[in-house]
């Protein structure tokens, strides 16, 4: 099983079906950045900064306005509605590495669809939010998916171990070794899911607008650092 192949072949097709035309989508063209993705490092400040973004994004949009909204936990809840899908696979569809082998016996047994599968109807859902706009997306190979896109923004937070392991350590009321295991843990699984599927480094500073170490800049800065690329005033050209 061709795991990156079939998934790459998937996003082309996608990508030319929701290409958007002159009366769908046209106010993502020649205008600010509509969307932003989200790559990070464990416990270096993802989930808080896209609550602080989407607030301050929403403040700056005239009235009345869809709301900007945070994709992160949820989005699993999303592609399983849009494409119909029981809720016991969310268990299955974990941001890390799966193993091909394993892969191949659950989907023998019939335990669940095989994981390149899964990735796919995510691949499509992140697609389609992004094109609708208003979205901020964490992780699921959300910048990689949307590349093509160009009124989509990507930023890669990363940090020191020592600062990343702190701060979960608080956050998820863990002990200094566990939140120390559990950073490498979620870091090692989120640059195999890069990896496995998209053939990707998660690392490569190329992949984004803006590579941000959050021991130095505090949340609030980066998020008000973003709001201001995005700002009407800056504009993208179209593809």
């Amino acid at each position: 099983m061709n795991s990156t192949i079939d998934v790459e072949k998937c996003l082309s097709f996608i990508n030319c079906q929701l290409k958007p035309d002159a009366r769908a989508g046209s106010h993502n063209l020649g205008r600010k950045f509509a969307a932003v993705t989200i790559s990070r490092q464990a416990g270096s400040g993802g989930h808080e900064l896209a609550e602080k973004l989407a607030v301050l994004l929403q403040s700056e949009e005239p009235q009345p306005a869809r709301p900007w909204t945070v994709f992160d936990r949820n989005l699993v809840e999303k592609v399983l509605a849009d494409h119909h899908l029981p809720a016991r696979l969310a268990r299955f569809m974990p941001e890390d590495h799966v193993s091909e082998m394993t892969d191949i016996m659950d989907e023998l047994f019939g335990l669940h669809p095989p994981s390149w599968m899964l990735v796919r109807k995510t691949s499509e859902t992140i697609l389609r939010l992004a094109h609708l706009g208003h979205v901020i997306i964490i992780g699921r190979a959300a910048n990689v998916i949307t590349a093509r896109l160009p009124h989509v923004f990507h930023v890669r937070l990363v940090g020191s171990l020592h600062r990343r392991a702190e701060r979960l350590e608080h956050l998820n009321q863990l002990t200094p070794g566990g939140a120390l295991k559990s950073a490498q843990r979620e870091d090692l699984a989120r640059r195999g899911y890069l990896k496995q599927f998209f053939s990707k480094n998660i690392d490569d500073p190329l992949l984004y607008h803006f590579v941000i170490n959050t021991d130095l800049t505090p949340i609030h800065d980066v998020a008000r650092m973003i709001a201001s690329e995005m700002a009407p005033g800056r504009m993208v050209l179209a593809a």
